[in-house]
């Protein structure tokens, strides 16, 4: 059995239909995400499956990322959870590899985007905390609500500043977590430039937000 096909083995999984850009997304996840929590892992380095859930943060970059043009282009999702931005990614065009630091995520990315995308993604575990230095650079570089504890924010900065080509651009959606003044920081001790490019109000309950998509960019 193929780790794609085990996943109906090991999770009680229900569907969650999106639309994004117009266009309908038939995501899978696990039923809920506070059963896949793991005393061991919590214990371990304090992890948590925040990967199992549909974010708004995700839904509204993944909007945004619809639009472009990435055809030619290579991009990278940092923390990809379900798959929903790096399926926005690929039918924009763009050759995407998704990263996650949960092996089950990148499964429920893969099979995600098969079912949703032209093509599946290229998937790979990664710590951030002990980033991989051969990832190679990108032209996009993708994270959706990353920045929701503090010490995340050195770690977001330098995964941007490791991945990001010249004349690439990184964009981060956020709904205003308490690191993201620190990841601005970060950014610029790094010499890259942040600004919010975007604004994306979300009212579904019982969310009620406003999303700011940042693009990070390095000067030439």
């Amino acid at each position: 059995m193929s780790d794609l096909a085990a996943l109906d083995r090991r999770f009680v999984i229900v569907p969650s239909s999106l639309d994004v850009a117009g266009t309908p997304v038939a995501l899978e996840r696990p039923r809920s995400a506070d059963d896949l929590i793991s005393e061991v892992d919590f214990d371990k380095d304090e992890r948590l499956p925040y990967w199992a859930d549909v974010w708004p943060s995700s839904t509204a970059l993944a909007g945004f990322v619809a639009a472009l043009d990435g055809r030619g282009l290579r991009a990278i999702e940092l923390g990809c959870g379900l798959g929903l931005v790096t399926i926005a990614a690929l039918r924009a065009g763009f050759d995407v590899l998704a990263t996650d630091y949960y092996d089950d995520a990148l499964r429920f990315t893969r099979r995600n985007a098969l079912a949703n995308a032209p093509r599946a993604p290229q998937t790979r575990m990664v710590d951030w905390r002990d980033f991989p230095a051969d990832l190679g650079t990108f032209d996009l570089v993708l994270a959706s609500d990353v920045l929701y504890e503090k010490p995340y924010a050195a770690l977001v900065a330098q995964a941007i500043d490791r991945t990001l080509t010249t004349g690439g651009r990184a964009l981060v959606s956020d709904p205003g977590r308490l690191a993201v003044p620190d990841f601005l920081e970060a950014c610029a001790a790094r010499g890259l430039t942040a600004r919010v490019i975007a604004q994306v109000p979300w009212e579904e309950p019982p969310a009620r937000q406003t999303i700011n998509i940042h693009e990070i960019t390095r000067p030439q």
